[in-house]
């Protein structure tokens, strides 16, 4: 998985690299500066913006996509692994990762995706669904049950064996068809759909997206508030799942 890549990119560069830069002014703002210099040079693919301040002192968060690690302000430690606030009981880290996850989420536009609309909306959810996956398609034969729920459902497509499998190229055709939300419906009963020549890179975006989020199979159903569910949840469930992030 690209997480565990990355995660290893990140230790094995700060081992190799062993960077200890001088400490700094006290000034947070020319330490911040510093230290996302210090990180964008060690770790490709790392830019400055991904640097940003930690509830503790002297420590800067890392975070790309949801992977959330930190690293001190003189550039020479790195952790990974999620920081508690004992006091208040709140994991810090997984607030981060949600924090990220409603980012990447807003940031897909509703004609980039599949989405399920109920009358009445009362709650929407991102979906990362195969269309060969089993649970996948438990979900999607109760879209009905979900709508009843006020669950707007917006569907990713997220070919879990990668670009060259067999449920790409479904997902490809899916998206070039006349009718997308027919078509994947189709598609889950092994049916065939009427289609059309189309740019599907969009699979690939969906693919990446996936990834960035942390996800580790399908489905994968990432809240509003960037909770994210690694399974199936049946429709009841969710609301309550959904229910529960409210409180």
């Amino acid at each position: 998985m690209r997480t565990n890549i990355l995660r290893t990119h990140l230790l094995a560069s700060v081992a190799l690299t062993c960077l200890a830069a001088p400490a700094l002014s006290a000034d947070d703002s020319a330490e911040l500066q510093h230290v996302r210099k210090t990180v964008s040079g060690m770790f490709s693919g790392i830019e400055a913006d991904d640097v940003f301040a930690s509830e503790i002192d002297g420590w800067y968060t890392i975070r790309k996509g949801a992977i959330i690690a930190y690293i001190s302000s003189d550039g020479r430690y790195l952790l990974q692994g999620d920081l508690i606030d004992l006091q208040e009981s709140k994991n810090l880290t997984e607030r981060n990762r949600n924090d990220a996850r409603v980012k990447m989420m807003s940031s897909v536009s509703q004609d980039e995706l599949i989405v399920y609309t109920p009358e009445t909306v009362r709650h929407s959810v991102s979906v990362f669904t195969d269309i060969d996956c089993t649970f996948c398609r438990r979900l999607h034969s109760q879209l009905d049950e979900y709508m009843d729920e006020g669950i707007e459902i917006r569907y990713f497509l997220y070919p879990r064996n990668g670009p060259t499998s067999e449920s790409w190229v479904k997902a490809q055709n899916v998206w070039c068809a006349d009718n997308r939300n027919e078509a994947l419906t189709l598609a889950k009963l092994d049916k065939s759909f009427p289609m059309h020549e189309c740019d599907s890179s969009m699979i690939g975006s969906h693919y990446a997206i996936g990834q960035d989020v942390g996800l580790r199979g399908t489905p994968a159903i990432v809240l509003e508030d960037g909770t994210l569910f690694s399974g199936y949840l049946p429709p009841k469930q969710l609301s309550e799942a959904i229910a529960s992030t409210l409180e």
